[in-house]
């Protein structure tokens, strides 16, 4: 039987469709669960999705990290369950303290639309372990606040740990230390701004890349159920 991924839907979500598919082309059963909801339903891991949660209200994220689901995450995380938040569920994960740092407005202010190569710099995750240190990777970006920031003590433990997960060869949004996407102490929570979901396909994305996140939390899921 296949391992379940629920994929979060809240008011604003825009890539909950995209995630379910690239869960479905990964080689998972996607579920789908509502931001309002407080069951995780006994998926064995979670994706927070991008989108536009709540219209960005207040701060990216900060009233999605309130919902009732989220608060099942948040107890289910500490508890070890693997859980990915891509573009808006980055933020998320930020607000709801399962994250540090923040994601703040792109340098210049501007909204980019692009393909990037990230580097993959800890391959030791529940969601990276079927890359390679150092790989490079081909996915969309699509953000006007992603770029990431911190107070120093925060970036220094965040590199001294190995918790950069990935970063961004060209950092057009200006984050600190090329920072795309970082680890929980534990690595089993997983927060980038890029689109992996968006690179599942050739028809459809700049490369197939994205599905080594998939890949890779159903070869930890394995490992756990072993």
């Amino acid at each position: 039987m296949s391992a379940t991924i629920g994929v979060i839907t809240f008011p604003g979500t825009l890539d909950d469709v995209d995630a379910v598919r690239a869960v479905r082309l990964g080689g998972a059963t996607p579920k789908g669960l509502w931001h309002a909801d407080e069951d995780l339903s006994g998926v064995d891991a979670v994706i927070v999705p991008g989108g536009f949660s709540y219209g960005d209200y207040l701060r990216s994220g900060a009233i999605a990290a309130m919902a009732p689901m989220m608060k099942a995450v948040v107890e289910a995380a500490g508890k070890g369950m693997p859980v990915l938040g891509i573009c808006n569920g980055f933020q998320i994960l930020t607000e709801a303290g399962l994250l540090p740092g923040a994601l703040t407005r792109n340098k210049g202010l501007h909204f980019h639309c692009t393909d990037t190569f990230l580097e993959v710099a800890n391959a030791e995750t529940a969601w990276t372990n079927q890359f390679e240190s150092g790989q490079k990777i081909l996915v969309p970006a699509k953000h006007g606040e992603g770029r990431f920031q911190a107070d120093q003590a925060t970036i220094d433990a965040l590199e001294a740990e190995g918790r950069v997960v990935f970063r961004y060869t060209d950092n057009f949004n200006g984050s600190m230390n090329s920072i795309a996407g970082v680890t929980s102490e534990n690595r089993r929570v997983v927060g980038l701004m890029p689109h992996p979901e968006h690179a599942i396909d050739l028809l459809t994305g700049p490369s197939e890349d994205g599905l080594g996140l998939i890949h890779s939390v159903l070869n930890d899921i394995s490992k756990i159920g072993a």
